[in-house]
């Protein structure tokens, strides 16, 4: 079990309220699964472990999607990571398998898993059509995982996928450590999965919007919670200054009948919630976005060359809102990852502390002006 959320003590992050379950699969159709690998302890084996990590899956909807396609966008921030399939989604504006996270080392593993499962529910990929774009994004989970033994394969991927594809409709995500989140590190301290939704008013749409990020980024003296200057007076046990190294993954899920280009705009407003919890974007963080849309589904084999495709009539008035939600819903989204991370230990001692809730929760309710 993960530890409390920011709102089970109280906090709320902006102004516009979250969804039933403040989490991604607020945007209804959207699935989460995760699969995680925690074994063994002590000196690190490279290729045997210790082993932290995993992989965790996001679905637009539980359909074919190579034959179901979704409208998406993709953003770098910062360019220093190595994530698969980009390029194709920034060409074409579409997703056609679930967008996966995982470690640095296991993107290709994770990909390859997501092409097999691919070419099982299609036949004619590669015979009778083109091929398939798998989408994997990664954080390095090294510092305390086996990076090396690439622990990650067509066995996690497939219970992953299991694991989304069964989700209930009411089921909370599950936060901090698990799949893609497992080894990973936030502001010095234990990061991982975190998630969180926003909705609009009825006047601008009514829309959700959900994020989901892979935390592991940040240095402990640049922390914000809620605009506090955590970093000013909290360090972890041990701390030893050094250069910023660590990205994150963010993604975002909507319902609103966004393009590509639409997509484009809320990727780009995932920067700001990221900065308003401290990150600089240092030279050595890999910073990716990717978005999609469920309003429309775009068919593999479409029935004639035009069709009708809702599209937002106002988008000025629209994207207002959306962007609000992207900026609120991502600051959370990181908060909740470490909110929710349990301190581990991991290969040759390595220890990455949980935050100090209580002491940050008592110091946001003292006046701060």
């Amino acid at each position: 079990m993960s530890r409390p959320r920011l709102r089970d003590y109280g906090l709320a992050i902006g102004q516009l309220p979250s969804g039933p379950r403040n989490a991604i699969t607020d945007v209804l159709g959207v699935r989460v699964g995760h699969a995680t690998r925690i074994q063994g302890e002590g000196p690190l084996r490279p290729g045997e472990g210790p082993v932290r990590t995993g992989v965790t899956l996001i679905l637009p909807h539980t359909g074919n999607l190579f034959r179901e396609k979704v409208r998406a966008s993709v953003h770098t921030i910062n360019g220093f990571g190595k994530p698969c399939g980009f390029e194709e989604v920034r060409e074409l504006g579409v997703l056609e398998t679930p967008i996966a996270l995982t470690n640095t080392l296991n993107v290709f593993r994770v990909a390859d898993a997501l092409v097999t499962d691919a070419l099982a529910q299609n036949p004619e990929i590669g015979v009778r059509t083109s091929s398939v774009n798998p989408v994997v994004g990664e954080c390095n989970d090294g510092y305390l995982n086996d990076i090396r033994g690439r622990h990650v394969g067509a066995a996690q991927v497939a219970a992953a996928l299991d694991d989304a594809r069964s989700g209930q409709a009411g089921l909370p995500v599950l936060e901090g450590n698990v799949g893609a989140g497992t080894g990973t590190s936030c502001f010095g301290w234990k990061g991982g999965v975190g998630t969180a939704s926003r909705v609009l008013p009825t006047e601008a749409g009514g829309w959700t919007v959900g994020a989901l990020v892979q935390s592991n980024f940040g240095r402990p003296e640049q922390l914000l919670v809620d605009g506090l200057p955590v970093g000013r007076f909290l360090r972890p046990p041990g701390y030893r200054p050094q250069p910023e190294r660590g990205s994150i993954m963010v993604v975002l899920a909507t319902d609103a009948p966004l393009t590509a280009r639409q997509l484009h705009r809320l990727c780009v407003r995932a920067g700001a919630g990221i900065a308003r919890t401290g990150s600089h974007f240092g030279h050595g963080s890999g910073d990716f976005v990717i978005a999609f849309s469920t309003a429309h589904r775009i068919q593999h084999w479409p029935p004639g060359l035009t069709g009708p495709v809702p599209a937002l009539a106002d988008e000025p008035r629209a994207m207002r809102g959306l962007f609000s939600g992207v900026v609120e819903a991502v600051e959370e989204a990181i908060l909740n990852s470490l909110f929710a991370a349990e301190t581990m230990v991991g290969r040759d001692g390595h220890v990455r502390y949980a935050l100090p809730l209580e002491e940050i929760v008592e110091r946001l309710g003292r006046p701060r002006w």
